[in-house]
């Protein structure tokens, strides 16, 4: 039996001052090898304790698990093509620097855009939205270097929209169903509450947030983007993480092998470590510095991460609500390193 004290107790000391709450899901593409909750829902006194059941606000683990996974199935369905023009999906996408824009540099985050601007205080809904996105200047020349932008994704969750013929929600739903990765959703049921793990308290909507979206600009969209909106637990996260390792196995597919493959690879773009959604393996990113370089992976603003190490076979979920109660708590970003680097230890 794998003894994973070290990378327990890096989580057992930065509860509560990292987060309040925790779960760990660490495992291969058939087997789950550790998981265990820390710590409790909030700071206060009456809060209880975390569960493994418990229902973390995702945030930008919505790029990996939902946005680029309907890409990947649009793309093997021929509905949408990574070399398609932006514009062709997006009529308003039309400025002549806009010109060269495809929907693989959206993915790639190398498309010119900004990484984030606050839309949600002025602006509600996708026509509103998609205007001011559009009507943006770019901020470098496309395919030049790479930004990480909530904004692309947001207009990658509306073309998605588009090629699917339905809501990116629905189109969601039905993998989540056809692959039993259970709890994975967009605004979860109310009845859920008690089993979700706050966030912060949101000085613009005057409230705790609750099994309501973090991310603003997600909250004026409704509660689902391209970038943020999915809630989840640790195993659901985990699930399908096993199914990224089946494929790369050449197991239960997720996708065809080409467009799989195409995904998970470093792009070409200068200086970048960005594959097509998800980001690559460095030894300075929250993955610490023993995964190998097939690692790929992605973080969460409200203190969420999923790592999946192809070589090793080694999945590792780490979700918490750092952001609670203030989203000014960055002490997550020294535990992330020092955990990762503790479970490959582990393993050794």
């Amino acid at each position: 039996m794998i003894d994973f004290k070290l990378a327990r107790q890096v989580i057992s000391r930065a509860v509560p001052t990292a987060f309040p709450a925790a779960v760990v899901n660490v495992g291969h593409h058939d087997e789950v090898l550790w998981q265990e909750p820390f710590g409790v829902l909030s700071h206060k006194p009456e809060a209880p304790a975390t569960r493994l059941e418990t229902i973390f606000d995702l945030a930008s683990l919505t790029k990996v698990l939902a946005t680029a996974t309907v890409a990947m199935t649009a793309v093997d369905n021929r509905r949408l093509a990574l070399e398609d023009p932006v514009s062709h999906w997006i009529p308003g996408w039309r400025s002549q620097d806009r010109k060269v824009v495809n929907v693989g540099d959206l993915l790639a985050h190398a498309s010119g855009l900004t990484g984030h601007l606050p839309f949600y205080r002025d602006h509600r809904g996708r026509a509103e939205f998609e205007d001011a996105i559009c009507t943006l200047p770019l901020e470098y020349v496309p395919r030049s270097r790479s930004i990480y932008s909530d904004l692309g994704f947001i207009l990658l969750g509306f073309l998605l929209e588009d090629a699917g013929g339905t809501s990116l929600q629905a189109q969601f739903d039905q993998l989540v169903k056809d692959h039993r990765w259970g709890e994975l959703c967009f605004r979860p049921n109310v009845t859920f509450r008690d089993r979700i793990a706050p966030t912060e308290v949101d000085s613009w909507r005057g409230r705790l947030l609750i099994g309501e979206v973090d991310d603003e600009n997600t909250w004026a969209l409704s509660g689902v983007a391209g970038h943020a909106g999915l809630f989840g637990t640790a195993l659901a996260v985990g699930r399908f993480a096993q199914t990224v390792l089946q494929q790369a196995r050449g197991g239960t597919p997720l996708s065809q092998s080409e467009t799989f493959h195409r995904f998970i690879t470093r792009t070409t773009v200068p200086k970048s470590s960005r594959a097509l959604g998800w980001d690559t393996m460095l030894p300075t990113s929250s993955c610490g510095t023993r995964m190998s370089t097939t690692a790929i992976g992605h973080t969460g603003f409200t203190g969420t991460s999923l790592w999946i190490d192809i070589e090793a076979d080694l999945y590792v979920v780490l979700l918490t609500n750092r952001v609670c109660p203030s989203r000014t708590n960055d002490a997550i970003l020294d535990v992330r390193p020092a955990f990762h680097d503790a479970v490959i230890a582990a393993l050794i």
